[in-house]
């Protein structure tokens, strides 16, 4: 009987998304939004991270969503944002919340709007 097979010939070395992230389901962070920017600020060399976290400090450099990442890197969302909370804890990345989304005009407005629409 042969061991557990650990490669697999188009992917390449096989490892679970548990053992990417220490078993860990969450990081210790803030929440981190589908729609979080993520973007890095610091430099790998010194710290010991794993090719998966480098990979997301590549995308981070130009800026992007932690969906965008997470498809990117082709990891389950879980697991990228717990990668991204270590970065952050080790002050590689800067996460910032999205803006604040403008209040919706009154019906009132919209009613107004549509009335000058009709009068054209």
């Amino acid at each position: 009987m042969t061991g557990p097979q650990w490669m697999d010939e188009e992917a390449g070395p096989l490892v679970r998304p548990y053992a990417l992230t220490g078993g860990r389901a969450r990081h210790s962070g803030a929440k981190l939004d589908l729609i979080t920017m993520v973007t890095a600020t610091g430099s790998p060399t010194d710290v010991g991270i794993g090719p998966e976290q480098r990979r997301i400090l590549e995308i981070a450099r130009r800026g992007a969503s932690v969906a965008d990442i997470a498809s990117d890197v082709d990891l389950p969302l879980g697991v990228v944002r717990v990668l991204i909370g270590d970065l952050h804890d080790l002050g590689l990345v800067d996460v910032r919340a999205p803006g604040k989304v403008a209040p919706l005009p009154s019906e009132r407005i919209l009613k107004e709007v549509i009335n000058g629409l009709r009068a054209l």
